[in-house]
């Protein structure tokens, strides 16, 4: 087996991820793939953590636009989805035999713990997936900035960000057919071309903090592991 290229991952997956395309709510079927593709990660000795965005069940911005729900409110409504994906996410993994533990910025705790770095860290390091749910606990703050937030907390080595495709395209392969996949991007590239990757503030801080980002595919099996390998899967940003 290959050595793995990176020790401590990030993933940042969005609601989307967890629902049937064009649907909202949670699969069943997504679930268990994006667990049985995290599984393949732990199995190779890689301490793995999640962020998870809660777009499949609520969207603070988009649900402020219908009213009378004031935008910051939505944006709660939006971080308490994240924890109802964490939880979902959290039985899924733990009925495949990995241990893990849900740790949120906005405190539930009958549910799931209060996000303590040190500790997320050390239930890393034990062999725990760490998910983590509530955003950054604070309302215009998108799901990205909050996945880099964490990956330069926790020290994540890399930010795995999940996407409908398998990496940046010089255009839309949905309807360019000459579009073609880009394998690298510096971090400079991202943000003075407005390229739709991530929030450009998580593009930013992970400039800052050093932590490569790979855009990938999860719903392809082995996509997840393949990059951990070091396989060239999906498209990096780096400095």
């Amino acid at each position: 087996m290959n050595e793995p290229r990176f020790k401590r991952v990030l993933l940042k997956v969005s609601g989307e991820g967890l629902c049937s395309p064009g649907k909202s709510g949670i699969d069943g079927r997504q679930l268990k793939s994006l667990a049985d593709e995290l599984k393949l990660v732990v199995d190779l000795g890689v301490q793995v953590c999640v962020v998870v965005g809660g777009g499949n069940i609520v969207r603070g911005s988009a649900i402020a636009k219908e009213g009378p729900i004031e935008e910051t409110t939505g944006h709660y409504m939006g971080m308490l989805a994240t924890v109802i994906n964490a939880l979902a996410v959290q039985d899924t993994l733990e009925s495949l035999g990995v241990q893990t533990r849900v740790q949120s910025a906005l405190p539930v705790q009958n549910v799931c713990e209060n996000f303590i770095r040190r500790r997320a860290m050390r239930h890393m390091e034990k062999g725990r997936v760490v998910i983590f749910a509530g955003g950054t606990g604070n309302p215009f703050v998108t799901t990205d900035t909050g996945a880099a937030l964490r990956a330069a907390e926790v020290r994540a080595e890399v930010l795995l960000k999940a996407t409908k495709v398998d990496g940046v395209y010089s255009s839309d392969p949905a309807t360019d057919p000459t579009a073609t996949r880009i394998e690298s991007l510096t971090y400079n590239e991202v943000i003075d071309k407005r390229l739709a990757v991530m929030d450009l503030a998580a593009v930013d801080l992970c400039q800052r903090s050093k932590i490569p980002i790979v855009v990938l595919d999860l719903r392809r099996t082995g996509n997840m592991r393949d990059v951990v390998l070091g396989k060239g899967v999906g498209t990096l940003i780096h400095g």
